[in-house]
């Protein structure tokens, strides 16, 4: 499996704190999208994804084309490498589709800002325009 090696990755935004702009720099190219992997076949990787109330998964890149779909209900916060802040009031079944061309990616991270715990999947799709991330101490 090749590594994806063009991808120009931004410098993370001046008016980030300094914990997050190493945490960025140190975590570019990572293709750990969720919490766990629960699955993977010549064309799919399925990922689980669980924040508790105040928990967050750090910064990761999508560079395949995928979806995930919300399990429970609940309210969350990302920052993008191009320094946008979104919140997200996320309700069971909320399901959104993301497709890249060569070379495209999206960095961010996200954290659980509610008061329940959050869950989602998440299916990458292996033949994408892209070649898969590298994964970190997945088993």
């Amino acid at each position: 499996m090749n590594i994806v090696t063009a991808i120009a990755y931004p410098h993370p935004p001046a008016t980030w704190p300094e914990t997050l702009r190493a945490e960025f720099e140190a975590n570019k190219g990572n293709g750990n999208v969720g919490s766990k992997l629960v699955s993977q076949s010549d064309r799919v990787r399925v990922w689980h994804l669980s924040l508790k109330p105040g928990e967050r998964i750090g910064f990761h890149t999508h560079v395949l084309d995928y979806f995930w779909t919300v399990l429970t209900d609940g309210k969350a916060r990302s920052n993008y490498s191009d320094g946008r802040v979104s919140e997200t009031a996320y309700v069971v079944g909320d399901t959104k589709h993301f497709t890249f061309g060569k070379d495209e990616f999206m960095a961010h991270d996200l954290e659980n800002i509610g008061h329940t715990e959050l869950v989602f999947t998440t299916v990458e799709f292996l033949n994408s325009a892209n070649e898969p991330l590298p994964l970190k101490n997945v088993g």
